[in-house]
């Protein structure tokens, strides 16, 4: 399986529709990946709070329409990022969108985990409350939005519900960029599963992004990593590689917790 991750940088000087467009042929120049993966909210920047009411659009705007073309075009499944979602009977969402090769949205996902304890994101976004999967040919997707990177619980979910690449879309800050290398390579490992992680470069509304987009197999080995700046990192790598680390090293079959409600006493 290919999989090429585009590490966008988001600058403040380009208007969203110009950048909606400059991702949309880095996407179509992707052809011949399986998957091809971007960032979180790179058409407005994950800090840029006072954007996401302006920029807002349904689930079926324009980046939706852009995204799938794209992906049409390139024959490739697309993990088109998130979008800051406008619910017409609702919040704004954190939106990740999935489109197939035919350009068909597969999936979406509203993240769950909102940042900014009490501030930013999470009072500006609604919260989802869905785990999401995707199955393509060669394997399935569990979907990840950047924060939820700290909350394992999420991830085992996806597990249990057969993922075996688990995907992250973030707008990780630099000043934590550590934490995002160490907590990747930590939920493949105790999820032997595939996790296939984009960054943004640049600064968003002053904070300077981590980029360092990462793909780690299920033993935690980084398979592949991008640097500071914007990039395409692209990877090869066997899905197969999850069920035989998993026969291999079945820890997954020693789980004591969280199988079954504790019994009351």
């Amino acid at each position: 399986m290919r999989a090429s991750v585009i590490q966008i940088a988001v600058n403040e000087d380009e208007s969203v529709e110009a950048r909606r467009r400059r991702v949309a042929a880095m996407v179509r120049e992707q052809a011949g990946s399986d998957l091809v993966v971007l960032p979180e909210l790179w058409t407005t920047g994950a800090f840029a709070y006072e954007a996401f009411g302006r920029e807002a659009e349904p689930l079926e705007g324009p980046t939706h329409e852009a995204m799938a073309k794209a992906a049409s075009d390139a024959g490739v499944w697309l993990h088109a990022g998130s979008v800051p979602e406008r619910d017409p009977d609702g919040p704004l969402y954190n939106t990740s969108l999935v489109f197939s090769p035919s350009g068909d949205l597969a999936a979406a996902y509203r993240k769950i985990h909102r940042f900014g304890f009490d501030k930013g994101e999470a009072v500006l976004m609604g919260a989802g409350a869905e785990l999401v999967t995707v199955r393509l040919p060669e394997t399935t997707l569990g979907l990840s939005t950047c924060y939820d990177l700290r909350f394992p619980e999420l991830f085992r979910g996806l597990v249990d519900a057969g993922a075996e690449t688990l995907v992250v879309s973030a707008g990780w800050p630099e000043r934590r960029r550590s934490h995002w290398t160490l907590l990747a390579q930590a939920r493949a490992v105790e999820n032997q599963a595939f996790v296939v992680a984009c960054g943004t470069a640049g600064t968003h509304a002053g904070v300077p992004q981590a980029g360092h987009s990462i793909v780690v197999d299920p033993w935690g080995e980084v398979l592949a990593r991008a640097g500071a700046d914007e990039e395409v990192l692209t990877v090869e790598f066997d899905p197969g590689k999850v069920a035989t680390t998993r026969e291999q090293f079945p820890a997954l079959k020693d789980r004591m917790l969280g199988l079954q409600p504790p019994r009351r006493p």
